[in-house]
């Protein structure tokens, strides 16, 4: 599975993050708007100086631009995330992936894949039952199919404050349950512990499993392997940037990082090869 994001996108979250405009961002790296332009419509690839003067504008680390441009870094293939299946989904041809987290018979959904009829085929298949649905934030290719899912299975909807507006659908009050910091949920022997990690969205949240025998943290769109989700809106990207760096990446470095669209990653790999973070 290839990266989430070319340097063309990370290049474009950084800028509208610094609250730049095509135009300002060529004037702080000294390349002119058209170039700047042609970059960010991954018109063509930059050259190594483009990377660095754009890396000094937008306060990236160019190592790892270089990396992500010029060597196709990859992050190397995680440990295997234990007792987790990811679905994988599509809204209008762009991936995106949901997790079932099950231990003992009991399971828990990260995200709907917007493809809740493969999330609950896991359900059938494994004989499990739902015991609640996690959501890493409130965007329709992430919570998509909710009404479906509660429709079958009437289980808690953990969302972070700010989110709920984000829904397309809203489930019953009395099953919306706005989620805190450190908060936990439990599937068999397994803690989902909630991580707020404001940035994507005002409301995100990671979840970490813990007892699983590997570190696990579902990332959403906090972080992309190489890059981070949009700031929605832009004026969230130095939380987003706080979140990124010290919350998710404070974890154990082999912790295994579970985003919602391209491939898995690692603690450690992201510490050597993000260019957002220090």
């Amino acid at each position: 599975m290839p990266l989430e994001d070319d340097f063309c996108d990370i290049i474009k979250k950084a800028r509208r993050g610094h609250g730049l405009s095509e135009g300002e961002l060529a004037r702080a790296s000294g390349l002119s708007a058209g170039e700047v332009t042609i970059l960010e419509r991954n018109g063509r690839l930059p050259t190594r100086n483009e990377i660095e003067t754009l890396a000094a504008a937008l306060h990236l680390r160019t190592a790892p631009l270089m990396q992500i441009v010029l060597d196709r870094w990859m992050p190397a293939p995680p440990r295997a995330a234990g007792p987790v299946e990811t679905v994988m989904g599509d809204i209008n041809g762009y991936a995106v992936k949901g997790y079932v987290v099950y231990d003992a018979g009991e399971a828990v959904f990260v995200d709907t894949a917007y493809n809740e009829e493969a999330m609950m085929e896991v359900l059938d298949r494994k004989h499990l039952t739902l015991k609640a649905v996690c959501l890493t934030h409130g965007h329709s290719d992430h919570a998509g199919g909710l009404d479906v899912i509660l429709q079958h299975h009437r289980v808690p909807v953990y969302l972070g404050r700010g989110d709920k507006p984000l829904l397309g659908w809203i489930p019953p009050a009395e099953l919306m349950k706005p989620s805190e910091d450190g908060q936990t949920v439990t599937v068999g022997r397994l803690t989902v512990r909630f991580v707020l990690t404001p940035g994507h969205t005002p409301g995100g949240i990671c979840y970490k499993v813990e007892g699983a025998g590997h570190d696990v943290c579902f990332v959403g769109d906090t972080l992309f392997a190489g890059s981070i989700g949009g700031s929605n809106p832009a004026s969230l990207y130095p939380s987003h940037l706080q979140s990124v760096r010290t919350r998710v990446l404070t974890l154990p470095p082999d912790t295994t990082l579970l985003p919602g669209h391209g491939p898995a990653t690692t603690v450690r790999e992201e510490l050597a090869h993000n260019p957002f973070v220090e």
